[in-house]
């Protein structure tokens, strides 16, 4: 007969604080889950260019469509690379089959509605219309799509330009990022960035969780913006 008492299993959740006066948020894999479209189409493209799928999707997120390109092509001229990234965003914008909001997304898009925030994604102005139209998310007033700036995710531009639109210092922003090169961004950016869902964990942001539901948004009455989140 065993012996011994039963194994327990114990969860303990960690709370972390972090204050701000704007935040600044990606849109595909931390307000918006657009997987299944990115997965399908960028499949399709890394097979038709002889390339391992699983391989690819590895360095697709977070960047635009050329930057992966060139990353998986290094020996391609960049025209050709744009000029099949406009191909690739106009199929991904006429496909929304599967796009949903991040768990949580509904709720704190509506926390932040009167708050300074902007949307700084990879995607252009016509994506991002699409993808928030189909997960049923408000599309921030301030946004900085894929043509208001030169370089792609590492590169902290867009985050930058966020925080100048919003008038904030960037080291008064908090970002919102899913992916490797949307994290790099924002840390060089010099700004803190809360690391959403499960790609994020393993790339160094200030914070993670699991999805928006960990994520709790108050206000002081000077319009800090503190923010709880709850880690298991």
């Amino acid at each position: 007969m065993p012996t011994g008492s039963p194994t327990t299993t114990t969860t303990t959740t960690t709370t972390t604080v972090l204050t701000a006066k704007a935040l600044l948020l990606d849109m595909d894999g931390t307000i918006v889950n657009s997987d299944a479209v990115v997965e399908r189409c960028w499949h399709d493209w890394a097979v038709a260019h002889g390339l391992d799928p699983r391989e690819a999707l590895k360095v697709v997120h977070g960047r635009q469509g050329y930057a992966t390109m060139a990353i998986l092509l290094p020996d391609r001229p960049m025209e050709e690379n744009l000029a099949e990234n406009a191909v690739m965003l106009a199929r991904e914008t006429a496909d929304t089959d599967g796009v949903v909001p991040v768990g949580g997304a509904t709720e704190f898009m509506a926390a932040i509605g009167d708050l300074p925030h902007a949307l700084v994604t990879s995607a252009d102005a016509a994506l991002a219309t699409a993808r928030m139209g189909a997960a049923a998310l408000p599309m921030p007033e301030v946004r900085v799509t894929a043509e208001s700036v030169r370089s792609s995710k590492p590169h902290p531009e867009g985050f930058l330009k966020g925080a100048a639109a919003l008038g904030m210092d960037p080291a008064d922003c908090v970002v919102f990022e899913d992916s490797a090169a949307g994290i790099a961004a924002g840390l060089a950016a010099g700004m803190r960035v809360i690391g959403i869902g499960p790609r994020a964990a393993a790339h160094g942001p200030t914070a993670h969780v699991h999805d928006l539901t960990s994520v709790d948004v108050t206000t002081a009455p000077d319009g800090a913006i503190t923010l709880t989140l709850r880690t298991a």
